[in-house]
């Protein structure tokens, strides 16, 4: 091989890059390497010890391999304190470890069982303890919640789109980002057994108790960023057909997010992202609070992309009882994995560093990050500290410190409670104290914590909060004062507001004597906003989906919280008021026999039109039911979007509410035979001889433009299964004019990244990545070279030594520099290739064109 092609191979894709690669990295800052692929190849979650021990899941299944005996859990410590991970034992062996929490003695781990090689067994959260501290655990994971994922997926596809990461907030829940495989009865260690349709968050107790689903309508999640005010975000892609988008998500519990049934047709219902921002995949985040960073890096979201190898933060403002936001880049890593803090304020940031989607033994590592004239502070020694030393903790600038000081006062449920409060109560505290103390003194006390919560609901700057921590766990709810929460959804603070209207429908399931005058308030609150205008975009990327709306948050909550409560009978007699359409929105939602008799009586005695046009879409909203899911129909990588339901069936009023439905057909004039035609359009009711509903569509086997209807994923399953033929290949890599840019053949000028000879350096996945992530997967060789005089040479560096240094542009000339006028050679952060090249192909023309480029050696 000559020189030039020696330079170019080096790193023709980013997954060739074997040590820590920064493209771009802020200047107040300075970054290690902590561990190299030697130590944590495939680094698929990682977590930090308060004391600066790293925990780091191994993966090499990747994220579509599959099988047992690839995965494991490193302990990573630096003894010095250089940078560098110096110390490291096998902490435990389990497969497929996709999220972490480290507390204390315990690690927290989910994780998947094989029965057997090819045999899948289940997908399980559970707890390692190493009680010793010898750096190992003392023996398997105890299960807290079995079968956290849907089987029959993660034996097709391995851990793609499973639960992955998992983060404690200070309210003590561990919180979940559960993928677009969803659950099936996943068990909680108190028995609890819950199902979830498709992506979303769910929560637990550390001890495995009162699984629950927190919010959901979401695609494929990674991870979750908590801050300290218990607000959540998340980056998670999308896969509707307008391109593999990522919508940056904050969290309002109960809200429900529209994926995929309701945001494109149904998108009053739902509460939209705060921001499509195109194409990549969203995985570890966290929300980072620590004392001794720069302002602009402290107290921000910080969301990875694997997609697109960078860490985003996201600026945000409050807006009502949410956020508006501001993307920005922060740190390219190439396919960043994950990412946690110490208590000392160190960042670790995992990445796999090309090794693709199966997994790779010489890629992946991890780095850490500081600012600049940064200064080590030790860790406190929680478990020394005793009383009033240990709880003024809960004090500290420090996010880390706040949690793991929590949860050392938890363990010893020592009587500290009358000074936690006090902190709750100290107004010359910050709100992150406060807070922490709020939610530290009601598990501290539980049920007793009631009249505690409740004076602070007194105080306008906590009252949210307080709130919160009151109606937090519905198994203690039973004798909680409902007052503070009539007084709440009145307040003027809309986050106040929406802390009500969620506390309402959770006290009211564990009181029904309370239920009556909840429901009385929550319609008071649920009243629809205008709805926003439709999506104009192609595809609908961007759109109401993704717009902030916070207008609709409080109905949004307050209908959800009259759903949980079955809350039928204050619903229909409220269609008589000034809470209409929140009340139909409610009932709509609904399966309820008492409130479609109740629909069609209302409905036979209206003489208003347009409020019994509003009874019929309730009607028609109720003529179907979604299918109780068992865990084997969800999951398609094109799934179908219209709504209102994936997979209707009728259920027992179908026949009732069909009879309505003709019977009012029947003796419709022709403007009202429209509506009621769109109306049944619009549901899928199918009926024979109104409206024209079509059927689900399916998708052809192979056709022209296959791939870009296919997610990049399952192009690479696809890559696996099909058999390519080089010639064919040849001919489709003609087509796409690849040769304008890149050249095929060893004769050829060298223009872009070479692709001859392509074969002996990369396997077809890291061919076909590139093709298919070309921003992703940008060439070390693909630079500019900037002179001196601030001339810059953009293009492909052919050689470079003592004396010369050549670039070739993208038309092949060279041009030849003498070194000693070079000021800097950097990499290209972007490609010249855009996204989608390949979209016009068939599955079968892009494994032949990757089989062909692979053929080359």
């Amino acid at each position: 091989m000559n020189k030039a092609k020696s330079i170019i191979y080096s790193t023709i894709t980013a997954a060739c890059v074997t040590t820590a690669s920064f493209a771009a990295f802020p200047t107040e800052l300075q970054q290690s390497q902590f561990s190299s692929s030697e130590l944590t190849p495939s680094p698929a979650c990682l977590s930090a010890h308060p004391n600066g021990d790293v925990f780091v899941g191994v993966d090499m299944c990747g994220s579509l391999g599959k099988g047992p005996g690839k995965g494991k859990i490193v302990r990573l410590r630096d003894t010095n304190n250089d940078g560098t991970a110096d110390e490291h034992t096998l902490f435990a062996t389990v497969d497929n470890p996709r999220g972490l929490i480290a507390v204390g003695d315990k690690v927290y781990v989910i994780y998947t069982t094989w029965k057997d090689e090819k045999t899948f067994g289940a997908m399980h959260l559970g707890v390692l303890v190493d009680a010793n501290k010898d750096g190992k655990a003392d023996g398997p994971p105890q299960i807290l919640v079995s079968d956290i994922s849907c089987h029959a997926h993660n034996q097709s596809r391995g851990a793609d789109h499973t639960t992955n990461g998992m983060r404690m907030a200070i309210d003590g829940w561990i919180y979940i980002a559960v993928g677009d495989y969803g659950m099936h009865k996943a068990k909680g260690s108190d028995g609890t057994i819950l199902t979830m349709l498709g992506g979303g968050v769910a929560r637990v107790r550390p001890d495995g108790s009162e699984l629950e689903i927190y919010t959901h309508g979401l695609r494929n999640i990674y991870d979750v960023a908590i801050d300290p005010l218990l607000n959540i975000y998340t980056r998670g892609n999308t896969n509707d057909g307008g391109g593999w988008n990522v919508r940056f998500i904050h969290h309002i519990q109960s809200g429900q997010y529209g994926y995929p049934m309701l945001f494109k047709n149904f998108t009053d219902e739902i509460i939209p992202a705060l921001v499509d921002v195109g194409g990549g995949s969203g995985t570890g985040s966290m929300f980072f609070q620590e004392p001794g960073w720069p302002e602009k890096y402290n107290n921000v979201a910080l969301m990875g992309d694997w997609g697109r190898s960078q860490v985003f933060i996201h600026r945000l403002q409050p807006d009502g009882a949410s956020f508006t936001q501001a993307q920005e880049d922060y740190i390219d890593l190439t396919q960043f994995t994950d990412i946690d803090s110490d208590a000392s304020g160190r960042l670790y940031l995992a990445a796999w560093a090309g090794a693709g989607f199966k997994g790779n033994p010489n890629k992946g590592h991890v780095i850490r990050v500081i600012p600049k004239d940064w200064k080590y502070t030790a860790s406190p020694s929680f478990k020394e500290l005793t009383g009033d030393a240990l709880v003024s903790l809960l004090r500290s600038d420090s996010a880390t410190i706040r949690l793991h000081t929590q949860q050392e006062i938890l363990g010893r449920k020592s009587d500290t409670a009358a000074t936690i409060l006090a902190i709750a109560a100290d107004t010359s505290a910050t709100i992150e104290s406060r807070v922490a103390a709020i939610f530290t003194y009601t598990q501290l006390l539980g049920e007793k914590a009631d009249t505690g919560l409740a004076s602070l609901t007194n105080d306008a700057s906590i009252r949210e909060f307080a709130l919160r921590a009151l109606s937090d766990r519905i198994p203690h709810n039973g004798n909680t004062p409902i007052q503070p929460f009539l007084t709440g959804i009145q307040d003027q603070d809309q986050r106040v507001q929406v802390a009500a209207a969620v506390g309402l429908g959770r006290l009211t399931q564990a009181n029904k004597a309370h239920q009556a005058i909840a429901a009385k308030a929550l319609l008071a609150a649920a009243v629809p906003p205008a709805p926003m205008k439709p999506s104009t975009q192609k595809g609908h990327q961007g759109g109401p989906h993704a717009t902030p709306h916070q207008e609709v948050i409080l109905p949004h909550v307050a209908v959800q919280s009259l759903v949980s409560i079955d809350a039928a009978e204050a619903c229909l007699t409220a269609i008589d008021s000034p809470s209409q359409d929140g009340a139909l929105w409610a009932l709509r939602l609904m399966h309820n026999p008492n409130g479609v008799n109740g629909l069609i009586s209302k409905l036979g005695n209206s003489n208003d039109k347009k409020l019994s046009n509003k009874i019929i879409t309730a009607l028609a909203r109720l003529y179907h039911k979604e299918e109780p899911y068992d865990g084997s129909w969800w999951w398609f990588t094109r799934p179908d979007t219209h709504g209102p339901y994936y997979k209707a069936i009728k259920w027992s009023e179908s026949e009732k509410i069909e009879q309505v439905y003709r019977a009012n057909w029947n003796k419709a004039d022709t403007e009202q035979k429209a509506f009621l035609a769109a109306t049944a359009d619009k549901h899928r009711m199918n009926l024979s001889g109104i409206g024209k509903a079509k059927p689900k569509k399916t998708a052809k086997k192979s056709n022209k433009g296959q791939v870009g209807k296919t997610s990049i994923e399952d192009v690479m399953v696809a890559l696996d299964k099909m058999k390519g033929n080089p010639k064919a290949g040849k001919k489709a890599l003609a087509g796409l004019a690849c040769a304008a840019c890149h050249n095929i053949n060893p004769e050829d000028p060298i223009k872009g990244p070479d692709f001859a000879n392509i074969g002996s350096l990369l396997n077809k996945a890291q061919i076909a990545e590139a093709i298919l992530k070309p921003e992703a997967t940008i060439a070390d060789s693909w630079v500019t070279v900037t002179t001196n005089d601030g001339t810059p040479h953009m293009g492909t560096l052919v050689s470079k030594n003592e004396q010369e240094v050549v670039v070739n542009n993208i038309a092949g000339i060279s041009t030849k520099l003498n070194a000693t006028d070079v000021k800097s050679i950097e990499k290209q952060t972007s490609s010249i290739m855009g996204p989608g090249l390949a979209n016009e192909l068939s599955l079968q023309q892009f494994v032949d064109m990757v089989s062909y480029l692979h053929s080359s050696k």
